[in-house]
């Protein structure tokens, strides 16, 4: 599991959650990010640092994958990516990836 953030200033009324990826509460999302059950469970479990970090894996996904955001298909695709993120295993790369290297 990944090491939580650094605390931020926690404003008076911040919806909380119970964050599924670092285990501890959090500031919640401000709405539901996805359609249907996945995105209420999302909602419900899913820190808005946890949702970042998605952020910058679908951008992942999308492009090893070549996904185009308006296909019902590539939609599946991330909602099953998705769900494996949050409450899986963890999502799967895809075959062939190759991380970018780290910049010095």
């Amino acid at each position: 599991m990944p090491g939580a953030p650094a605390a931020e200033e926690i404003k008076p009324g911040t919806r909380m959650v119970k964050c599924v990826k670092f285990g501890k509460e959090m500031p919640g999302l401000e709405q539901a990010p996805w359609s249907g059950e996945l995105g209420q469970r999302v909602f419900e479990n899913v820190s808005k640092e946890a949702w970042k970090m998605w952020i910058e894996y679908s951008k992942m996904v999308m492009n090893e994958y070549r996904l185009n955001p308006m296909d019902p298909q590539s939609h599946k695709i991330m909602g099953e990516q998705m769900e494996q993120f949050f409450f899986g295993e963890g999502a799967r790369l895809p075959e062939g990836y190759v991380p970018p290297k780290a910049k010095d």
